[in-house]
């Protein structure tokens, strides 16, 4: 039988070792996935949220035009507007 190479080579061995085969707790469940999600997600919201505040403003007549700054001339403005509004 050859030697399987995820343990023979010293390079994937380490991967291995450390990504693959690692032993985890048996009290983590799809639960604790779930939980981490929604932290990863909560954590977006939050600083993507702070992100856009710093350009928006909240007068009715300069809203609009607050959103489209931060879309069109704010250095990947566009990308965190849509990280914030697709992450809740």
């Amino acid at each position: 039988m050859a030697p399987n190479i995820r343990k023979s080579h010293p390079l994937l061995k380490m991967i291995n070792n450390s990504l693959i085969d690692l032993p985890a707790p048996s009290n983590i469940s799809a639960w604790w996935n779930f939980g981490s999600l929604l932290a990863i997600c909560l954590t977006t919201q939050i600083l993507t949220g702070l992100l856009l505040a710093t350009h928006y403003t909240a007068d009715t007549s300069l809203a609009f035009s607050s959103v489209a700054y931060t879309c069109r001339n704010v250095q990947y403005g566009w990308l965190i507007r849509n990280l914030h509004a697709n992450g809740a």
